[in-house]
């Protein structure tokens, strides 16, 4: 399968932009990343954590209000979580409607049932730029944790981008959860100092959540094609037993898809809990 999926993926139309795009990117490429940058307004804050025993204040955490994908008001607020109260982390997967064997991965984190916040790792784009995954093959765009509301990382993506989205339920005890919500916003601290490159294969949002699960649990999430193809990405966490199941992997995933419910719910002031209904 793995060389059945390369050959495919190599004579994709898609691929081939790619590949041109990474050539001509490779002229431009920077040496050394950077925080200070004309950011989009929506990516020009980086959260951060404070760590204080068992609560975590998290500044920055954004909540943008959508007219559209285009016109929307950006709010970054800080809030402050109890991690004994952190007990369950879901899988959210957003495929690529033109090639879904390509995909956006991310983590959502839940309090009890009451509260969700999700961390996303994406390209920092700079203002009016728009995503290019070709050109992130070189040194083109920072990486960015964004730790935001729900109801803006899933909502602008269902509702307003249109994109199919799924939420596998993860399967893990409440003290791995919380390990790798500390992971992941420790990661973000790290960033803040130390800006790094995004890199469409090596650097991700999927390679680092990999790394996150690998470093909570040691060689829990082999690195195969599945995760260099990041729209099968739910296969491999099924086959892993990593989130709850529906008998098998088609229902499964027909049971995650989340986008009727995120428009039935939309204006909805539990939405997050409405969406996992």
């Amino acid at each position: 399968m793995l060389f059945s999926s390369a050959t495919q993926l190599r004579a994709s139309p898609v691929v081939l932009g790619l590949a041109i795009g990474m050539l001509v990117a490779s002229v431009g490429c920077r040496l050394t990343p950077s925080n200070d940058r004309d950011w989009a307004p929506e990516l020009s804050k980086l959260a951060t954590a404070d760590f204080d025993g068992d609560f975590v204040t998290v500044h920055n955490v954004r909540n943008c209000e959508y007219r559209t994908d285009k016109d929307f008001d950006v709010h970054f607020q800080d809030r402050t979580y109890n991690l004994k109260q952190l007990d369950t982390v879901d899988f959210v997967l957003v495929p690529f409607s033109d090639m879904p064997r390509i995909a956006h991965t991310f983590l959502s984190f839940g309090f009890h049932g009451q509260d969700y916040v999700a961390i996303s790792v994406e390209v920092r784009r700079l203002r009016n730029e728009q995503y290019s995954a070709g050109k992130n093959f070189f040194n083109q765009n920072e990486m960015v944790y964004v730790v935001g509301d729900e109801r803006d990382l899933i909502r602008i993506r269902s509702n307003f981008q249109l994109d199919d989205v799924y939420m596998y339920h993860g399967k893990s005890a409440p003290e791995q959860s919380q390990a790798l919500f500390v992971d992941m916003l420790k990661r973000a601290n790290k960033l803040s100092r130390e800006p790094e490159f995004y890199n469409t294969i090596t650097n991700n949002c999927t390679t680092n959540l990999v790394a996150h699960v690998n470093h909570v649990a040691p060689g829990r999430i082999r690195y195969n094609y599945e995760v260099l193809l990041p729209g099968l990405s739910d296969r491999l966490v099924y086959q892993l037993g990593l989130i709850e199941t529906d008998g098998n992997f088609e229902r499964t995933r027909a049971s995650a898809r989340i986008n009727r419910l995120a428009f039935e719910f939309h204006d909805s002031p539990d939405f997050s809990q409405r969406i996992r209904r």
